[in-house]
C-alpha cells in the first residue's frame, strides 16, 4: 500500500516534460508549470511554479468571481501561495479548504473583512489538525508537516493581505513625480532569521531560554524550523503530538504547555489607488535570489504576458550564478537533486486595472479558478512522505 501511495504522489506532483497543447490550464516544460496570462475581476494575472523538491511542496491558487456562497455576495479576486515544509500534505489541504472557509464566513457576514481572514485561517488549521489526529495512529509523521500561507484578496476596491510564514507580497507602485515604479512590501514575515521576530517569540516564551537556537549559523525555533508561524506543524503546537512514534529528531526533551508556533496571520488592509500597478505574491524561493525592487523592475519593464515565468527564470539564473554553472545545465538537473540549488518557487502576479477596481463589486466577470501545476491532491489521499522516504 505504501508503494501505491508513493506512486500516486509521484504521478500527481511531477510536472510532465511535454508542453500541453492548450494554455487553458497552463503549460508545462520539464519542472516548470506556467500560465502566462489570464484575466481576473480586477485586471490580468500571470502564474508560474517550478519544482525542486522530490515532491512539490509549494501549492497556489487564484479564484476570481464570487467571494461568498450567496448570489448577492461580493465579487473579487483571491490569491493563495502555500509553501509547504516536511511534505506537501498541509499545503495541499490549504489549497483544498481555505478558500471555501473564506466564502463561508463572507456569506455569514455578507462582506469581506480582516475578521473573515482570521476565521478562515483558524478553520483551516483546525481542519488539518483533525486530519493529524485521525492519521496519528498509522502515519504519525504527518504531525511534522506544515505550510506557510500567504493570501491576498481584492474586494470592493480594498486589498487584504494575510500571512503566516516567510512568503511575501510586494506592490509595484507608480510614483508620478519621478516616473519610477517602487517596490512596497505589504506582508509581515515570520522567520526567526529576522532579529525583531526572534525577540517577539522570546517575549512570548520568557520561560524558555532556548525557544530560538543558532544551529549551523541558522536561527531556528527549538533548533528545528525557521518560521514561527504556520498552518500545521502540530508537533510544535500540541504536546500530544510531540512524542513517540514521531521521529526522535522532532521530539523535544522538555514538555511544553502552550503552542510554540502560532497560526495567527499578520493582516494588512488598505485601499487600492490608481497608481498601484501590480502585486507580486511569491514563496520565499523567489526572494532568496531577488530583492523586492529587482522583482518589480523586471515586471514593470517587460510585457505582462509571461511575467511570472520571467521572474522564476531570473531567480534560477541567480541560483545558477551562485554555483558558477550555466542556466542550461541547471535546467537539466532533476527534482530532488535540484533542491540543492534552489527551493520550489511559486509566483503569482496580479495586474491592477484601475477602471475595473473602481467598479468594485458591481463587476461580474470573468470567473477564474486555477491552481498552480494544474493538479490537486484531495485530503482523502493524504499520505506524509516523511514516513516513506
Amino acid at each position: 500500500m505504501i508503494v501505491t501511495l508513493m506512486n500516486l504522489l509521484r504521478a500527481c506532483w511531477r510536472p510532465s516534460s511535454n508542453r500541453t497543447g492548450s494554455d487553458a490550464t497552463g503549460r508545462q516544460d520539464g519542472l516548470l508549470w506556467y500560465k502566462d496570462t489570464g484575466q481576473h475581476v480586477n485586471g490580468d494575472y500571470s502564474m508560474a511554479v517550478v519544482q525542486a523538491n522530490n515532491l512539490l511542496e509549494d501549492q497556489c491558487q487564484i479564484e476570481s468571481g464570487p467571494l461568498s456562497f450567496l448570489d448577492s455576495g461580493p465579487y473579487g479576486t483571491f490569491v493563495g501561495v502555500y509553501d509547504g515544509h516536511g511534505g506537501p500534505e498541509t499545503a495541499c489541504y490549504i489549497n483544498d479548504n481555505l478558500f471555501n472557509h473564506l466564502k463561508r464566513f463572507v456569506s455569514e457576514q455578507n462582506s469581506m473583512s480582516a475578521d473573515v481572514l482570521r476565521k478562515a485561517y483558524e478553520a483551516t488549521e483546525d481542519g488539518f489538525f483533525s486530519i493529524v489526529t485521525k492519521q496519528w495512529p498509522v502515519k504519525p509523521q504527518i504531525a511534522a508537516v506544515g505550510s506557510c500561507c500567504l493570501v491576498g484578496v481584492i474586494c470592493g476596491g480594498i486589498l487584504y493581505i494575510a500571512n503566516v510564514g516567510d512568503s511575501r507580497a510586494v506592490l509595484g507602485k507608480h510614483v508620478k513625480a519621478t516616473g519610477e515604479v517602487l517596490a512596497v512590501q505589504l506582508s509581515a514575515e515570520h522567520n526567526v532569521s529576522i532579529e525583531s521576530v526572534r525577540k517577539e517569540l522570546q517575549s512570548v516564551h520568557p520561560e524558555d531560554r532556548h525557544v530560538v537556537v543558532l544551529k549551523h549559523n541558522v536561527w531556528r525555533v527549538k533548533g528545528l524550523i525557521q518560521v514561527c508561524r504556520s498552518i500545521g506543524d502540530a508537533y510544535l503546537k500540541k504536546q500530544e503530538f510531540n512524542r513517540e512514534p514521531l521521529y526522535a529528531k522532532f521530539r523535544l526533551r522538555e514538555p511544553f504547555n502552550k503552542p510554540i508556533l502560532s497560526s495567527e496571520p499578520s493582516i494588512c488592509v488598505q485601499p487600492i489607488h490608481p497608481h498601484d500597478q501590480f502585486l507580486i505574491f511569491a514563496s520565499d524561493g523567489l526572494w532568496e535570489h531577488l530583492t523586492n525592487q529587482e522583482a518589480v523592475d523586471i515586471v514593470q519593464s517587460n510585457p505582462r504576458s509571461g511575467s511570472a515565468r520571467r521572474l522564476i527564470k531570473s531567480a534560477l539564473l541567480g541560483a545558477a550564478k551562485k554555483r558558477e554553472m550555466r542556466y542550461s545545465d541547471l535546467k537539466k538537473i532533476d527534482r530532488g537533486v535540484r533542491r540543492h540549488f534552489h527551493d520550489d518557487i511559486t509566483v503569482i502576479i496580479l495586474f491592477l486595472d484601475s477602471s475595473l477596481v473602481s467598479r468594485a463589486s458591481t463587476y461580474r466577470g470573468p470567473t477564474v479558478s486555477l491552481r498552480g501545476a494544474g493538479v490537486s491532491l484531495r485530503s482523502s489521499t493524504l499520505a506524509p512522505y516523511g514516513s516513506q522516504m
